[in-house]
């Protein structure tokens, strides 16, 4: 799918508003380079808290959620409270969802918005980002990092330019629940899903029982896919998760991109793990938290 063509929209340089006073989570809305408006959440965490640590030598986890959700479903913030025990967070919600702007483009353009959330977190002052994604956002962090990377070209496709030098950059990625190939209508959670995309009273569906705003149009280009995009992230470390029990995605998925990644990617195959953020314990967030921690020392 494609919302149109990227236009020229300068990044947000917004600073967080607070709203549950001063250390707490912050709100405020950042500008895609193809011009939407996002929502995004600020939290600095447990370890900014700390009056001896500062956002330079903290970690900062940014969130991308899976489809249909948003910066305020239940979930997201029971993941953003997770990862807020070892770094600062940033939590948004893409395009086409919650109170972001534009429509959603199931994973296309939502590279861009994720791209925004990354530059507002060094914007304030991060060092180190680790991109976290569940099932859409898992792909789209597996994108972003491909085409926003050492030697991607995010800005000849996206029209974007200079976003390396300006810290659209991660340091490391985390797809959780990812697919690694566009199309697939294996299972009926996803034969479902692409009748709520693809056809007008899906879309319908979607925007009033959803709160997600799907765009009409068909991808065009076709985006790189999740697998295709996995070798061009190295050296950033990359960490695969994927539950033995997804409803969406089977098992070859996660393999697919193991191998894609080689000895540059990590998978974990996690028994009795359902889909997504929902499925996602708390003793396994704490992992991969803490896995991530570990790729800065």
């Amino acid at each position: 799918m494609s919302s149109g063509p990227a236009g020229d929209v300068a990044r947000s340089t917004d600073r967080p508003k607070g709203e549950t006073g001063r250390g707490g989570p912050a709100r405020t809305f950042l500008r895609t380079a193809d011009g939407v408006r996002i929502e995004a959440v600020y939290d600095p965490g447990a370890t900014v808290d700390d009056a001896s640590a500062s956002p330079s030598g903290a970690p900062v986890f940014v969130i991308a959620h899976g489809f249909t959700g948003d910066v305020d479903r239940p979930h997201v913030r029971r993941v953003a409270a997770a990862f807020a025990r070892y770094g600062a967070v940033v939590t948004f919600s893409f395009r086409g969802h919650g109170a972001s702007g534009g429509r959603s483009t199931v994973g296309d353009r939502e590279v861009l918005d994720l791209l925004a959330a990354v530059e507002w977190a060094r914007g304030l002052g991060h060092a180190r980002v680790v991109t976290v994604g569940f099932s859409m956002g898992g792909s789209v962090v597996l994108r972003h990092a491909a085409l926003y990377g050492r030697f991607g070209d995010g800005e000849r496709l996206y029209g974007r330019s200079g976003a390396r030098e300006h810290g659209g950059r991660t340091d490391a990625v985390v797809s959780v629940s990812a697919p690694a190939r566009w199309y697939y209508r294996g299972t009926a959670p996803m034969r479902r899903l692409h009748w709520l995309v693809t056809r007008p009273a899906g879309r319908l569906v979607g925007r009033y029982g959803f709160r997600t705003r799907i765009h009409h149009r068909e991808w065009d280009p076709v985006p790189l896919s999740p697998v295709e995009a996995v070798p061009r992230i190295a050296p950033t470390p990359l960490l695969i998760v994927h539950g033995d029990r997804d409803g969406y995605f089977p098992l070859d998925h996660p393999r697919m991109l193991a191998d894609a990644a080689g000895d540059q990617g990590e998978l974990w195959l996690e028994r009795g793990m359902g889909h997504a953020e929902n499925a996602a314990a708390d003793e396994l967030l704490e992992r991969i938290a803490r896995w991530a921690v570990a790729q800065g020392s």
